[in-house]
């Protein structure tokens, strides 16, 4: 797919009609003793010659989801318009991102985590080549996953962990170097599904 007609299918995609409702990881909001917090992150496609996804390193010293892999993001403050706006200056405070280099194309299907949040994630593409600054409390790096394994079904794989005394399956996706799961990996494996919707 080239990046022209990726862009085509990723504007499709954040244009499908979506119920006001709709959630992953609905189940999980049984086992939550009060409303999740709401949240956003960027979902950042770059449109280069190998078009990839953004992805960030949280650092080890946080104290939550230290060390994690994470799209830009986090709650969504009282002074934020929306999500969009949650995600972008998100996106600006972790990894120096530029709001004008980005090209925000809509939403995705929000997803609730067993930690309490329900993230929306907002679907963008950015040009390659961009310069980050990237925030020396918050990310301790950043990196791009190809589109090429986004898009291969047999990437992710579920995988199950006992905790507190219950069995919880999660996906994880392939990398030499990183261990993407969780909520990151759940919006990936949404994202892939989408994608490959759309091809025929």
């Amino acid at each position: 797919m080239t990046p022209a007609a990726l862009r085509m299918r990723l504007a499709e995609i954040a244009a499908e009609p979506r119920g006001a409702g709709s959630i992953f990881g609905d189940e999980v909001l049984n086992g939550l003793n009060q409303p999740p917090v709401p949240a956003a992150v960027l979902v950042p496609v770059i449109l280069g010659e190998q078009p990839s996804v953004l992805l960030t390193k949280r650092t080890s010293h946080l104290t939550k989801h230290a060390g994690q892999i994470s799209f830009p993001g986090g709650r969504i403050d009282p002074e934020d318009s929306g999500p969009e706006a949650a995600a972008l200056r998100e996106a600006h405070e972790e990894i120096g991102l530029d709001a004008n280099s980005v090209e925000v194309l809509g939403r995705l299907t929000d997803h609730v985590t067993g930690t309490g949040y329900r993230i929306t994630p907002v679907l963008s593409v950015l040009p390659p080549d961009l310069i980050y600054r990237l925030s020396a409390h918050e990310v301790e790096s950043i990196f791009e996953l190809p589109m090429r394994v986004v898009m291969d079904p047999d990437a992710p794989r579920r995988q199950r962990q006992h905790v507190g005394g219950v069995w919880r399956e999660y996906w994880v996706w392939p990398h030499p170097e990183h261990f993407i799961w969780g909520a990151t990996a759940a919006i990936l494996v949404q994202l892939a599904k989408r994608l490959r919707e759309g091809v025929v």
